[in-house]
């Protein structure tokens, strides 16, 4: 499902489109990751699917669904899918969204419940894993309607 990006992260976008295009002779592209794409993704997953945000005192869940399950939000803006750390607490739900930059537009690759994702993981490890995009898609595919969060508004 894709979506529009909110009004004032189009802002930031745009002004990450001008500076790319200005520098286009040397290549550079700054992108926009770390810290930046997690709270921009736990932000649209609040407009687009009403989560209650925990904020950063809960590790590995982020937000609350108004059903009650415990949701956990990636973001990339790349094509190479999601880093996890080892956390003890585990979230009944997950979701992960990719961001076009250029495009100026959000993609929910994932919604379903997190459990099945953790199963790419090892049991356990030091620093981070991913899984990749792909992976994310495939998962997708197999999760039931009845499963995954429901859309309560559009994010812009």
């Amino acid at each position: 499902m894709k979506f529009d990006l909110p009004p004032s992260v189009q802002k930031l976008i745009a002004a990450r489109n001008e500076l790319k295009a200005h520098y286009s002779s040397v290549d550079l592209h700054f992108t926009l990751d770390g810290n930046l794409v997690g709270d921009l993704g736990e932000a649209i997953a609040a407009e687009l699917f009403g989560l209650k945000l925990t904020g950063r005192s809960n590790e590995g869940v982020d937000g609350y669904a108004p059903d009650g399950r415990s949701v956990q939000v990636k973001a990339s803006g790349t094509k190479r899918g999601a880093a996890f750390r080892p956390v003890e607490v585990k979230a009944d739900h997950l979701l992960f969204f990719h961001f076009d930059y250029d495009g100026c537009y959000g993609e929910v690759i994932y919604n379903g419940p997190e459990e099945p994702v953790r199963e790419f993981l090892p049991e356990t490890w030091v620093g981070q894993r991913s899984v990749s995009a792909p992976a994310f898609r495939r998962l997708d595919k197999m999760v039931l309607e009845a499963d995954r969060l429901q859309i309560i508004s559009e994010a812009n």
